[in-house]
């Protein structure tokens, strides 16, 4: 396998996976915003239309403001509907993942926890999970594994937009800090690297015993 392609990777967990996978010899398409914008699907057509296979898809994108429900419009709805569910549905129905290859997704520890404030990203990150873990199964006729990665508090913008203190969130948490990105790309990396295949269907929590549940 040589070939990826990293949603989202020109900053935060996308770019440390990014980076990861180009120090393991991969021809890595890490996209910004100005590349392929999921919220817009005529962004996402034009981009699937240009890449019709890969090895390697990492999806991801950046999330939704923090907002209750009463105070959500049907705009934002709309909009955060295309970019954290239909997009990736669309990217995911006309790329085709070469067999033995891989698919992460980013999602978050929220669908697992949802939480009111953050009620956008619990509903439609939930929503793709449930389509990948489904399709996890048709994929597996390929020897294409999928994992969904559900990172906690990680030091990222995005973080720090939603966090008025973070240092003192920090200390609050039981290892004391935020996780890394690095630590969630060279995650993806030894994965691919060590060829670990059986590890397929599954969330993986990475928060840093930050949560709460144990499935």
């Amino acid at each position: 396998m040589t070939r990826a392609i990293v949603i989202g990777g020109s900053r935060g967990i996308g770019k440390a996976i990014s980076d990861s996978l180009v120090e393991i010899g991969f021809d890595v398409i890490a996209t910004s915003k100005k590349d392929l914008d999921t919220s817009d699907l005529e962004s996402v057509k034009n981009f699937v239309n240009n890449h019709k296979d890969v090895d390697v898809l990492v999806l991801n994108t950046g999330g939704p403001p923090a907002k209750e429900f009463f105070s959500i419009s049907e705009e934002e709805w709309q909009k955060y509907h295309n970019q954290l569910f239909l997009g990736f549905c669309i990217i995911l129905k006309n790329i085709s993942i070469n067999e033995g290859g891989y698919i992460f997704l980013i999602s978050s520890s929220v669908i697992k926890e949802p939480n009111p404030s953050l009620i956008i990203s619990s509903a439609y990150r939930l929503a793709f999970s449930s389509v990948l873990k489904i399709l996890s199964k048709n994929y597996a006729e390929k020897n294409i594994s999928c994992i969904n990665i559900a990172p906690g508090p990680i030091n990222t913008q995005r973080t720090k937009e939603l966090i008025d203190n973070v240092e003192e969130y920090a200390k609050s948490l039981p290892m004391k800090r935020l996780g890394e990105p690095k630590e969630i790309g060279d995650f993806v990396s030894s994965i691919i690297k060590n060829n670990i295949k059986y590890l397929s269907g599954v969330v993986i929590n990475f928060d840093g015993s930050n949560s709460s549940h144990i499935f």
